[in-house]
């Protein structure tokens, strides 16, 4: 028996959450074997290798295209089936089912990470329509697109996903705020511009959020307000001292860093930024390229199983 969009295809990292991923398609493949569904799984290579599986996947007519593993696996799945800025195949679903260090997309949303669990999600019919953003960057062959479902960020974020990513996984949950801590200590501020349409921001910034899910960096609450059925993008531009970022580091786990007065924040459907110099950019934990970039919001353009 397959599911109602067909037999989903479980795209797997191996090497999410330091092999665990490998682990736990297994045993979510016996949950699905126990539902009925037919499904096949698929290991990820390389770096990228995700998002040529999901979108070859989708263009040899598959439908139901599950990512397993961490947010950067999302990532890459969800860069497989977006082309053009629009969906590869119309009627293509998205399942998730997290297994890595840092799985924050799901989150949002309140799909639960065990195999188990996950299964029961991508059993039956529910799907919502989400909206996706879309960065256009500086990288060293000229401008680029990338597609991000969570998080983006410009400077100071991208400093510390730089950083995590030369950590050993083995610090598990406390991976993001050393790497905070030390991304932290040394940076400075940057004199930027920030043009969110209907106004306008230039000064000091230690960081720009672009958010359409409300966490990221293991369970920091970062947009509190935002939800990626909405239509808009959540934006703070971060200007405060590291004195003061240190002291709003606690509340950001609870979404109560904001609002601040050193925190402008806007709901838009686009946003760009120039800097005085160039400046790293992240998405979903992926480190992209700089500035100058550009953000805009592709409503409603996959379907997440739920």
């Amino acid at each position: 028996m397959a599911s109602v969009y067909g037999p989903p295809l479980l795209v797997c990292n191996p090497r999410a959450g330091s092999g665990a991923a490998r682990r736990d398609v297994v045993e979510l493949g016996r949950h699905l074997d126990a539902r009925g569904i037919e499904h096949e799984v698929v290991f990820t290579e390389r770096r990228g290798h995700a998002t040529e599986i999901a979108r070859s996947a989708l263009k040899d007519g598959r439908r139901f295209l599950v990512a397993v593993g961490g947010d950067g696996t999302i990532h890459e799945v969800v860069n497989g089936m977006i082309e053009d800025d629009a969906p590869v195949r119309a009627d293509a679903v998205l399942g998730v089912a997290a297994s890595g260090t840092a799985s924050d997309f799901i989150k949002t949303f309140g799909i639960p990470a065990l195999p188990a669990h996950a299964a029961a999600h991508l059993d039956g019919p529910e799907s919502f329509a989400i909206d996706i953003g879309k960065v256009t960057y500086e990288s060293d062959g000229g401008r680029a697109t990338r597609y991000f479902c969570n998080v983006a960020e410009v400077g100071l974020g991208a400093v510390v996903a730089r950083r995590a990513s030369s950590l050993p996984r083995a610090l598990g949950p406390l991976l993001y705020p050393f790497a905070l801590w030390l991304g932290l200590m040394p940076h400075r501020k940057t004199h930027v511009k920030v043009d969110l349409v209907d106004r306008f921001y230039e000064g000091p910034m230690a960081n720009l959020v672009v958010a359409n899910g409300q966490f990221f960096g293991s369970g920091m609450k970062i947009a509190p307000r935002a939800a990626p059925t909405d239509g808009l993008l959540d934006i703070q531009v971060q200007h405060a001292s590291k004195f003061e970022m240190l002291a709003q580091w606690p509340k950001v786990y609870r979404g109560e860093h904001v609002p601040h007065p050193d925190v402008l924040e806007a709901k838009r459907v686009r946003a760009s930024i120039t800097s005085e110099r160039p400046l790293r950019i992240e998405a979903d934990g992926e480190l992209l390229g700089h500035t100058p970039a550009a953000f805009e919001l592709l409503k409603a353009v996959l379907r997440l199983k739920v």
